[in-house]
């Protein structure tokens, strides 16, 4: 088993977080986001990251997005050390092992949903006529095959969010990071969008971490990780990354 690739019980962990800590500067000043944060999560895991606003949940998932450095400490994802390679081969790895989804969907207004959805794919070596084919495959898997033609002003917030998960996925990324994804929607709408997160891990195998507000998404998650100023609260407090 590689560096990285540690127990969790009986499973192999796919993201592991060893003592990482990032602070920020603030005019003359410094802010500390992370404290040392030691965390594992198993592959096929569904985790809500919950705490209060400012408690280091944004800064966290950026972190493993790699959409940010830390300062301190290692994040393995599937074995691999996150900040292994130069800019360019770290954008290559990311675009597919990972898919993200923010609370605005960021939607490109002037392309349809299944040209949104076509996006990513311009990142891999696929033919125009196999990234069509996928798109549609996830819009139909996201329940929105007939709205492939329909542009953002045309959709819902549930039906725009809905797209935007199917972009995140449509590489067949292992790993799902979604920033208050339920954020910005009614209650109908974000159940919905729950429910596909969670038929997106139990029948896909994806590894999903949310960031969230939302008891009904902590409800639905395998697992609650707590944060409150930088550090982990709760049974995952203290954890050492692969460790008990």
């Amino acid at each position: 088993m590689s560096a990285g690739q540690r127990q969790l019980g009986e499973h192999v962990l796919y993201v592991t977080l060893e003592q990482v800590s990032k602070a920020y500067r603030k005019g003359v000043s410094s802010v500390t986001a992370l404290k040392g944060v030691s965390l594992g999560i198993a592959r096929g895991e569904f985790v809500a990251l919950m705490g209060p606003s400012g408690s280091g949940k944004t800064t966290l998932l950026n972190l493993i997005a790699g959409l940010d450095t830390a300062d301190t400490g290692a994040i393995h994802i599937d074995g691999r050390e996150q900040a292994r390679g130069g800019e360019g081969a770290r954008a290559r790895w990311r675009a597919e092992t990972i898919g993200i989804v923010f609370q605005s969907s960021n939607l490109v207004p002037f392309l349809s949903a299944l040209g949104n959805v076509e996006l990513p794919l311009l990142l891999h070596p696929v033919s125009a006529g196999e990234a069509r084919r996928r798109a549609r495959k996830v819009l139909e898997l996201v329940g929105l095959e007939d709205r492939s033609a329909h542009y953002p002003r045309e959709l819902s917030g549930g039906q725009e969010q809905r797209v935007a998960i199917a972009r995140a996925i449509v590489s067949d990324p292992k790993l799902l990071l979604c920033d208050e994804p339920t954020g910005d929607l009614d209650r109908a709408s974000a159940d919905a969008i729950l429910r596909l997160l969670r038929t997106l891990c139990d029948e896909f195998g994806r590894t999903i971490i949310v960031v969230t507000h939302d008891p009904a998404a902590a409800a639905v998650a395998d697992r609650q990780i707590l944060l409150d100023k930088g550090r982990l609260t709760g049974p995952d407090a203290g954890e050492a990354a692969g460790g008990g």
